[in-house]
């Protein structure tokens, strides 16, 4: 079961319809950098984790060789939906990278510059990019229903992919709305992991994956049994990447999520070991928008000090043993079971 070849393969299906996309645009006289904003996006990296534990999901459930167009289809539209998500985020979030190009607001914007003012622009280019990315969401609806699924896949993936999709807006929402507010709520930090991110990225694409093939309730209770840990685990190495990553290997700003004031576990953890001198360096620091860099640099020095980001360090650790534990019960395919470990992996040591 070669991962490389599943995500040229899912590439493909999305090349494939972006072209359609775009020569239905030209037909009619549509503006060409929609089709080409989300083409530079999907296509500018991304580990394609979705796609990935969907046709992974599939496998488990008995499903036999080379996974079908319907399948593949399916963990396409996955992807489709992300970008929307992703693109909607760095709105949200003002951020000027991603996958070390320009966001999608920040790329239209520079388009516009000339004609209406850098002012405008920036305007602009928000209000395009949140279009664009309403149109990812109704196109990965279009992936799905035009799959060529049966009605009983439909009816046992629907609810999924609800779900998937109202938790992970509640998520964002969670997120976005506990930035800026230092506390030690652990407790909330990793809802908001387990969320936007276990759930969204690791549990519900396998549990879609296996609904492709009619995978029992048990089995899909053995695929959370890893999926929520390797989730949480994900999360926490990209809060940790966030603060210490390197930006010419994350493709991101470095202290972004540090500036962005992210209720993070790491910035949880932080606040419940500090001193109150620290906690009012923190306090300070995080509710001022225009924190500089010395700013940040000064809350990753708090981070160190008081232990946070070894303690989330072991907090990855327990969680991938965890999942390989779940792994061992499960009883999966033995390459199905080899392929999730290898994800676990990358998931939680990766340096972007």
């Amino acid at each position: 079961m070669e991962l490389a070849d599943l995500r040229a393969r899912t590439d493909t299906v999305l090349n494939d319809f972006l072209a359609a996309k775009a020569r239905t645009a030209a037909a009619c006289r549509w503006p060409d950098e929609v089709t080409g904003a989300l083409r530079d996006f999907l296509f500018a990296g991304g580990k394609r984790i979705r796609p990935l534990l969907c046709v992974l999901g599939w496998h488990a459930a008995g499903g036999q060789g080379s996974p079908p167009a319907p399948v593949l289809a399916t963990a396409a539209s996955l992807e489709m939906f992300h970008t929307f998500a992703l693109i909607h985020d760095d709105i949200m979030d003002g951020s000027d990278i991603r996958r070390g190009q320009p966001t999608v607001h920040q790329a239209l914007a520079a388009r516009y510059t000339a004609r209406h003012g850098a002012h405008a622009a920036d305007r602009l280019g928000a209000g395009a990019a949140v279009l664009i990315g309403d149109l990812a969401l109704a196109w990965s609806d279009e992936l799905l229903h035009t799959a060529g699924l049966s009605d009983a896949q439909l009816a046992d993936v629907l609810p999924l992919l609800d779900a998937m999709r109202t938790e992970v807006m509640y998520g964002q929402y969670l997120d976005l709305t506990a930035a800026g507010l230092p506390t030690g709520d652990l407790e909330l930090a990793m809802a908001i992991a387990r969320y936007k991110t276990a759930k969204y990225s690791v549990e519900r694409p396998l549990h879609i994956g296996a609904a492709l093939a009619a995978g029992s309730a048990r089995l899909r209770a053995d695929l959370s049994a890893y999926a929520l840990p390797v989730g949480e685990a994900f999360q926490l190495r990209d809060d940790l990447l966030g603060a210490f990553g390197a930006p010419e290997i994350t493709g991101k700003p470095a202290l972004d999520d540090i500036r962005q004031g992210k209720h993070t576990a790491l910035l949880a953890l932080a606040w419940r070991h500090a001193t109150p001198a620290q906690q009012h360096q923190m306090n300070a620091l995080l509710s001022d928008p225009d924190m500089n860099l010395e700013g940040a640099l000064i809350i990753r020095s708090i981070l160190i000090a008081t232990g946070a980001r070894d303690t989330v360090e072991s907090m990855i650790t327990a969680r991938r043993t965890q999942a390989e534990q779940a792994l061992a019960r499960a009883g999966l395919p033995p390459a199905v079971a080899t392929a999730l470990r290898e994800l676990a992996t990358t998931a939680t040591a990766r340096a972007a």
